[in-house]
């Protein structure tokens, strides 16, 4: 019984953590991190904030948190598409547009939050995430591999990683000003990236047969 008691205890635990980080990834990518309180985060959470300091001490260290696994994540999603070793440079470039335009609809203002803040503490965080391993994936490989036998133009690999987060991530963190110049509404908006998932991978097929 006692054993049962514990369980479940931790597994509450797990769940308002859980609903702390969640919480504070939505605070922080609405405001920032200099604008942000600690009594927003527990409102957001459904929680008091003295059990959101129980679990985190400070608004720094819960940033900290929040933002790493963030990024890690970001990078995580993104090897998993680029090392995968059964499919073609075309098939990542369509899977990586499609996965990340669908998430950043999900959560539009995750790009200017990831940027800003890698703007502020790129060395901190870049320590941290082992984004690296970008520059190592297979994705890569198969690019130098198609410059050696001919099929893709000579230029540094990197132009293909810039140019595949570039197209795709730019419209989100560009969407309030691209929206009041152009004039259109949100739905017109959403609707062109939903068109931009087909229209990016054509795009890049051309820059990658250099014309």
């Amino acid at each position: 019984m006692a054993k049962a008691k514990k369980g479940k205890e931790a597994a509450l635990d797990l769940t308002t953590e859980e609903k702390i980080k969640n919480a504070a990834l939505k605070v922080f990518t609405k405001k920032g991190f200099a604008a942000a309180r600690t009594r927003d985060i527990s409102e957001e959470a459904g929680i008091n904030l003295a059990l959101l300091n129980y679990y985190f001490r400070s608004k720094e260290k819960l940033f900290e948190l929040v933002m790493t696994e963030t990024l890690r994540g970001f990078i995580k999603g993104m090897l998993e598409i680029l090392n995968d070793t059964e499919t073609s440079i075309e098939e990542k470039v369509e899977i990586f547009v499609t996965r990340y335009s669908e998430l950043l609809m999900q959560q539009p203002d995750l790009p200017l939050f990831i940027f800003h803040e890698l703007k502020m503490n790129p060395e901190q965080l870049a320590s941290k995430l082992g984004g690296e391993g970008l520059f190592k994936s297979y994705f890569i490989k198969q690019v130098k591999e198609a410059m050696d036998n001919g099929k893709l133009p000579r230029m540094h690999p990197l132009h293909f990683i810039m140019n595949m987060v570039g197209l795709t991530v730019f419209p989100f963190i560009g969407a309030p000003l691209l929206r009041h110049l152009s004039g259109v509404d949100a739905k017109t908006f959403n609707g062109l990236v939903e068109e931009r998932k087909t229209l990016i991978p054509k795009w890049i097929k051309m820059m990658m047969k250099g014309k």
